[in-house]
């Protein structure tokens, strides 16, 4: 059995933030110990990697919440996980684009900088007029 401690260790996730899990229902309530600390065995450590990675790769919570249930129901046919990666596959390929048009508009924004003084910068310019910007970058 873990502590809280080992088990932040162990997977890389803050304490803080394994509670957090816990207060949401993505870990299960873990056993105490007779001075009431919590104690995790190796099924809450798999369920928090598993929760770790999907994080990584940019699953919101709630998505990660469907994909556990699915994960305790493993006859049944894996179309709803595909779908659920599609839809955040989906969702990196639009940060994607939205992360290239910023790079665009960064790069056009510092070479059109002139290195004088504020008053004509650029930059400044730029940031103080959106319509001055060549591509739409805003977050969706």
């Amino acid at each position: 059995m873990l502590t809280i401690g080992k088990l932040a260790q162990e997977t890389g996730v803050k304490v803080p933030t394994i509670r957090y899990y816990e207060q949401i229902g993505l870990l299960p309530e873990p056993e105490r110990s007779a001075g009431n600390q919590r104690l995790y065995g190796p099924a809450q450590l798999n369920r928090l990697r598993f929760v770790r990675h999907a994080r990584a790769l940019g699953f919101p919570l709630e998505a990660i919440r469907d994909l556990l249930s699915l994960s305790g129901r493993p006859d049944q046919p894996c179309a709803a996980a595909d779908s659920i990666a599609r839809e955040q596959l989906s969702a990196v390929r639009a940060r994607i684009r939205q992360l290239q048009a910023l790079e665009s508009e960064l790069e056009r924004m510092v070479a059109q900088c002139d290195h004088g003084a504020i008053r004509d910068c650029r930059v400044i310019e730029v940031l103080g007029d959106h319509a001055l910007c060549a591509h739409d970058h805003e977050e969706p």
